[in-house]
């Protein structure tokens, strides 16, 4: 691949060209699916906290009963402070981030209002920053009844708590989510040239990484999503032949890539089947042609 050339708002490396300065705020997966990820409102994130909130007390009630049937009152008071602030830790700490990190971002309230906890790029959180979450939540939501977080997600323009902007997650509405499958999931400029081009040399870990840019690139400021798709199309150009045609576009490049491996990984697929099944009936065939005694 050549060097990299600026001009009239292009940006080039080679054939592949990339158009500096865009923008959208939709999301495009591998598979050519424009999702559009909207934030969730204020009133149905306070709505999916009430929920959290009387389960919490329903749990809080019964883990008294539960430490009043062990004879919490009849333990002496360093036994009991330590057993309430355990209690505490448990309802407050171990609960919200335990079923946050188990259901991707789910709670009962948020299952119900129909929300997900993401990261700031749409993937799934991990427990790092449900650790965080809760643990800023325990200040900014129970020590001061909720004012600080909820001033904190009427201001921001994504509906964050400060727990979100330290954690880089985001409360994100997943029903009635706009989820548009384009009409061609190969870009139909691109389609003869992949329909020739050898892919073989693609790796799985590179088409992976791909894939990950086509979602997360929505979500990338213009000059970064300009220079990382660059900079990814060129890795996968070095690993195709022949190069695409001039000026493509990286993004598109890049989505054909990933289409033609798919598509050709599920054309083989059957034969692959096929195969393994002829493979699996000749190993339980007798040899000689000697009658199988259990048929």
């Amino acid at each position: 691949m050549g060097r990299a050339r600026r001009s009239a708002g292009v940006l080039c490396l080679g054939s592949i060209c990339q158009e500096v300065g865009l923008q959208g705020d939709e999301l495009v997966v591998g598979e050519a699916v424009k999702l559009e990820l909207l934030p969730a409102s204020f009133g149905n994130r306070f709505v999916a906290f009430l929920i959290d909130l009387v389960v919490m007390i329903v749990a809080t009630i019964a883990l008294i009963w539960a430490l009043l049937r062990w004879g919490l009152f009849f333990w002496d008071a360093a036994m009991a402070q330590a057993a309430v602030s355990a209690a505490a830790a448990l309802l407050l700490l171990v609960f919200p981030i335990t079923v946050e990190t188990l259901s991707r971002g789910r709670s009962l309230g948020k299952l119900v209002m129909g929300l997900r906890v993401v990261n700031d790029d749409g993937s799934p959180v991990v427990l790092r920053q449900t650790f965080i979450r809760a643990v800023v939540a325990v200040l900014e939501v129970w020590v001061t009844f909720g004012a600080v977080a909820g001033i904190t997600m009427m201001v921001n323009g994504r509906g964050k708590r400060i727990g979100d902007l330290l954690a880089g997650t985001y409360a994100m509405r997943i029903r009635g989510v706009s989820l548009q499958v384009l009409a061609l999931q190969m870009p139909p400029e691109l389609a003869y040239w992949a329909a020739l081009a050898d892919t073989g040399g693609v790796s799985d870990s590179l088409a992976l990484r791909a894939r990950q840019f086509l979602l997360r690139a929505g979500s990338l400021s213009p000059p970064s999503r300009a220079q990382l798709g660059l900079a990814l199309a060129a890795e996968v150009a070095a690993a195709t032949a022949p190069p695409p045609p001039p000026r493509t576009h990286p993004e598109r490049y890049l989505a054909a890539v990933v289409a033609a491996r798919r598509d050709r990984e599920l054309g083989i697929a059957p034969g692959r089947a096929a195969r393994a099944q002829a493979v699996a009936d000749a190993a339980r065939r007798l040899p000689y042609s000697i009658p199988d005694p259990a048929n």
